[in-house]
C-alpha cells in the first residue's frame, strides 16, 4: 500500500469537488475549494478521524467496502477508482459484473432529486445509494449488512420488508423480481453472485423456487407501486427506471402525480424523513 500516494490523491480528488457536485448546500463561505474532510467522510460512511489519518499516510489500510464507499463519495471515474484501488494494493472490481461501485452520472442525477424518492440498485437488487426521500420510504440500506441491502432477497425472506407493500399487491411483485432476475442471469451467464443468489433463494424460499420453476422473464421498465408506510399511509407511486449504459446498474424513480392524495403523503413522508434525519433516528 502506497501510503503517500494514496493521501495525495484523496486529497487531490476532494479538492476537485464541491459541495453542488455531491447534493450538498454550499453553507458558509469556504478558505480553500473542495469539499471538507468531514462531507467526504460522511458520503463514504466513516469516521472523520478514520479518513483524516488516511489523508495525512497514516492510515490502515482500507477494505475494499470501504475503498468503494470512497471512490462514490468523490465521485470517481472508472479508471480514477481502478487507481485508488491499486494504490492499496487490492485488485480493482471486474468491470463484466454489476459493481458496488456507482457510476459517476447515475450519482449526479440522485444528487439532485429532492422531492422524489430515488436509488441505484443493480440489475440484480443491491441497493447502492438512496436520497434521503427513498430512506424515508422504505429504510436505510446503509444500516444493514451488504447481504442484506439486495431488494429480492429481503422481499422474499425478511417479513418486514413484505409489510412495505399491500398483501393484495405482492404476488405480482414476486413475480416480477424473479422475472427479471430469470432475465439478468441469462444476459449474464458469468456473475457468479447473481447465480449465488438464485441459488441461496431457491433453497430458502419455497414462494422464490415455484415461481423460479414458471422460467417466466421479464425486464422491469415503468411500472405502479404502492407502498404502505407506517406514519403517512399508502402511497401509489409511478416508477421509472433510468438504465446505466452497461444496464447493470439502474437509477429508480418513484413520483407522485400533483393534486392526489399521495402526492400530499409524499410531502408529508419528506418533511417527516428529514426531521428523523436531523434527529440521529433511522
Amino acid at each position: 500500500m502506497d501510503r503517500a500516494e494514496l493521501a495525495d490523491f484523496l486529497r487531490r480528488s476532494r479538492g476537485r469537488l464541491s459541495p453542488a457536485d455531491v447534493g450538498l448546500a454550499a453553507g458558509a463561505r469556504r478558505r480553500t475549494p473542495g469539499l471538507r474532510r468531514e462531507e467526504v467522510a460522511s458520503l463514504a460512511g466513516m469516521s472523520v478521524d478514520y479518513y483524516t489519518r488516511l489523508e495525512q499516510s497514516r492510515g490502515p489500510r482500507p477494505s475494499r467496502q470501504m475503498l468503494t464507499a470512497l471512490a462514490r463519495a468523490l465521485r470517481l471515474g472508472e479508471d480514477e477508482r481502478d487507481h485508488l484501488f491499486h494504490l492499496t494494493g487490492e485488485e480493482p472490481p471486474r468491470r463484466d459484473t454489476a459493481s458496488a461501485y456507482v457510476r459517476p452520472g447515475l450519482l449526479l442525477i440522485l444528487d439532485r432529486l429532492h422531492d422524489s424518492p430515488a436509488q441505484v440498485v443493480t440489475d440484480t437488487g443491491d441497493v447502492l445509494a438512496q436520497n434521503a426521500l427513498s430512506k424515508a420510504l422504505t429504510g436505510d440500506a446503509d444500516g444493514r449488512p451488504p447481504r442484506e441491502r439486495n431488494l429480492v432477497r429481503r422481499f422474499f425472506l425478511d417479513p418486514a420488508t413484505r409489510e412495505l407493500f399491500p398483501e393484495e399487491d405482492r404476488p405480482d411483485l414476486a413475480r416480477a423480481h424473479v422475472a427479471s432476475l430469470r432475465a439478468v442471469t441469462a444476459a449474464h451467464p458469468g456473475d457468479r453472485e447473481a447465480a449465488a443468489l438464485v441459488t441461496g433463494l431457491r433453497s430458502r424460499s419455497p414462494e422464490f423456487a415455484r415461481l423460479w420453476e414458471r422460467h417466466e422473464v421479464a425486464v422491469r421498465r415503468s411500472s405502479t407501486k404502492r407502498f404502505r408506510h407506517p406514519v403517512v399511509g399508502l402511497l401509489e407511486l409511478e416508477c421509472e427506471t433510468l438504465l446505466s449504459p452497461d444496464h447493470r446498474q439502474w437509477l429508480v424513480v418513484h413520483t407522485a402525480r400533483p393534486g392526489t392524495e399521495a402526492h400530499d403523503r409524499l410531502r408529508l413522508l419528506g418533511v417527516i424523513g428529514l426531521q428523523d434525519m436531523s434527529a440521529g433516528r433511522p
